[in-house]
């Protein structure tokens, strides 16, 4: 076959573009890391074929002791690792190697900092981690031939732009990528030095990786056992870091480490990690983890729908069966009552050793809770099975972290502890921000009365909150509704105490009057004793940021009619109390002006800007000329 006629050269993807232009421009410290990469790229490899020739044993025929080898040439320059897998047959090198084919893409590039340093890191979390050899390479060729398949493939760039991929005879089952290393990066060549990169990065690989050495000589690298299989006695804290590397494709540290085996009824071990970091693909509407599952160290699939559950998706690791049958299909995994099993024992067990690490280490605790906490909550309302587990894990921001300038997280526990006497319930407040949130009007009166009050900044917390009911007894109330009743609530002495002047209800009933058609009611307030107004949800209405969140949706069209509190004690309502006993004609233009204002307090927009304007004009020109 004339090699050149089959040739065809393409062009990389745009963002694979961008990402081998980090890797070229990259200062990053340890180039060795790529060697790890693309040994944990063959090992996947092996894996596949592996399971797959359970059910179909010809594609493994004549050579199924699957094995990762490396080979150097000092005089070409070439560094070459291969593996006996499930190899790829065209298209896939092209869809593999040319483009960013998992979902998430866009979500990728917008984890994309600009800083190469830092961004050649998510390479390997991105699951292409084949990248990595364009670090020390200024040219990468690899060969690869499908299981199955009769026909090899060539594919070959200099990171520049473009590939080319052509049929190639002579290519063994699975792939071989050879690597033209750049100037400088000679190391690379030397056995002694690869033999220390795959024993601190690659030692924990249940495949053996073979270094060929001179006059067919060859040497295991690597102890080829499954890491998880061992005592937790003889594995060191770095061999943990260096699988949680391998497993999840991540630079960062593994923040908590879960190993055990379950005995019993059903028998399983895991070796489960929770990053330091968000993994990139934390928030796609799949919701999928990447937990791998292995039956008898047989690899199966990774992300087994059903075997770990959406809210703890940020988990990483393997999780090995001896019950699971091995030729089990991922539809039979989807209603299999062992992974059910395996799920509820996983889940107890991870949001345990979570509760423990809450309980021993607060700090630390508070940056997995700032990384996970949004994920974790949506057990809330889908696991009523692990309420009680999940219920000490919460932690939130409240106004007296606010008020003493602190990142403080504080847990339910603590939050009920310091309840005021008379307080019976546990308020919160929804928004998009913690800071704004604590400035809010509605907020007012329970800063007068020193009442602690939730701020929650997540959208889950919407649906979150409303699950959880009340815990000790204590309901959740949203600071945001209608009849909130703080007078029952001890104040401390110096709490201001306004009085209301006289006409207030004449006020009132004229501003419902003028207002019919906008408010669902208008009322005196106990919560505001700085601002004139503000707008509340009544008790059976929707709350005022959620409203929003579904408006922003499309999941509602028209708005709730809110209810408009006024401060009986603010000198401007005073002021107008006044007016309403004298039964003033300019008293409607000021009940919109009021209603606007409360508008802009809530970060809405105003139905009427136009008329806002002329109102605000002419109170001005009524106050310039008494």
């Amino acid at each position: 076959m004339d090699q050149q006629k089959t040739d065809e050269t393409l062009t990389f993807q745009a963002e694979v573009s961008r990402l081998l232009d980090i890797v070229a421009h990259s200062l990053y410290s340890q180039k060795e890391v790529f060697l790890r990469e693309l040994i944990s790229n063959a090992s996947d490899a092996c894996d596949r074929l592996r399971y797959a020739a359970i059910t179909a044993p010809e594609l493994s025929a004549g050579d199924a002791d699957y094995r990762i080898t490396l080979a150097v040439d000092p005089a070409a320059r070439t560094l070459t690792i291969a593996d006996n897998g499930i190899g790829m047959g065209r298209e896939e090198l092209v869809g593999n190697l040319g483009t960013i084919a998992r979902s998430g893409t866009r979500a990728f590039v917008e984890t994309l900092s600009g800083d190469a340093k830092k961004d050649v890191g998510l390479i390997g979390q991105f699951g292409v981690g084949f990248y990595s050899a364009f670090m020390v390479s200024r040219e990468v060729e690899v060969f690869s031939r499908k299981a199955g398949e009769e026909q090899g493939w060539r594919w070959v760039s200099d990171g520049k732009g473009a590939f080319t991929v052509g049929a190639a005879e002579d290519v063994g089952r699975g792939t071989r990528i050879v690597m033209h290393l750049s100037d400088g990066e000679d190391e690379f060549l030397s056995p002694l030095r690869l033999r220390q990169i795959v024993k601190t990065h690659s030692d924990h690989i249940a495949i053996p990786i073979v270094l060929l050495g001179d006059e067919g000589k060859s040497e295991t690298l690597n102890r080829a056992s499954a890491l998880w299989t061992r005592p937790k006695a003889e594995i060191t804290a770095e061999e943990y870091k260096e699988f949680y590397h391998h497993v999840a494709h991540a630079f960062d540290e593994p923040w908590l480490t879960a190993h055990w085996k379950a005995e019993g009824a059903i028998e399983y071990s895991s070796l489960l990690f929770v990053p330091t970091s968000q993994p990139f693909d934390l928030w796609e509407p799949e919701r999928k983890h990447r937990v791998k599952l292995y039956v008898r160290r047989v690899f199966v699939t990774e992300a087994a729908e059903g075997l770990i559950p959406p809210y703890l998706r940020f988990l990483r690791g393997v999780i090995d069966s001896e019950d699971l049958p091995l030729n089990v299909s991922r539809e039979m995994l989807q209603s299999n009552p062992t992974v059910t099993k395996i799920r509820q024992g996983v889940t107890k067990k991870v949001l345990a050793e979570l509760g423990r690490k809450a309980k021993d280490d607060a700090e630390a605790y508070g940056t997995f809770w700032t990384a996970f906490g949004a994920v974790l909550k949506e057990g809330i309302y889908e696991d009523r099975e692990q309420r009680d587990a999940l219920l000490p894990l919460l932690r939130f921001r409240s106004t007296r972290s606010e008020k003493t300038g602190g990142d403080g997280l504080v847990s339910l526990e603590e939050y009920v502890g310091r309840m005021r006497p008379g307080q019976d319930e546990i308020w919160y407040i929804t928004g998009d921000d913690a800071a704004a949130l604590a400035r809010s009007p509605q907020l007012e009166g329970f800063r007068a009365r020193d009442i602690e009050v939730l701020l929650l900044t997540d959208p889950v917390d919407e649906f979150a909150v409303p699950s959880l009911g009340e815990f000790q007894g204590k309901p959740f109330k949203s600071a945001t509704r209608g009849g909130a009743d703080l007078s029952k609530i001890e104040a401390p002495a110096e709490a201001p105490k306004p009085e209301a002047g006289e006409g207030m209800d004449a006020l009132v009933a004229a501003l419902k009057l003028a207002l019919a058609d906008q408010v669902k009611d208008v009322r005196a307030s106990q919560r505001l004793t700085d601002s004139a107004v503000c707008l509340v949800a009544d008790e059976g209405d929707t709350d005022l940021h959620l409203e929003r969140l579904l408006k922003q949706h499309r999941r509602v069209d028209a708005s709730s009619k809110r209810i408009l509190e006024v401060n009986p004690g603010h000198p401007l309502i005073r002021r107008l109390a006044e007016r309403a006993a004298a039964q003033d004609p300019a008293l409607e233009d000021c009940a919109f002006l009021l209603l606007d204002q409360a508008r802009i307090i809530e970060g809405e927009p105003l139905p009427d800007p136009a008329a806002f304007s002329r109102r605000l004009a002419d109170a001005l020109v009524r106050g310039l000329a008494a």
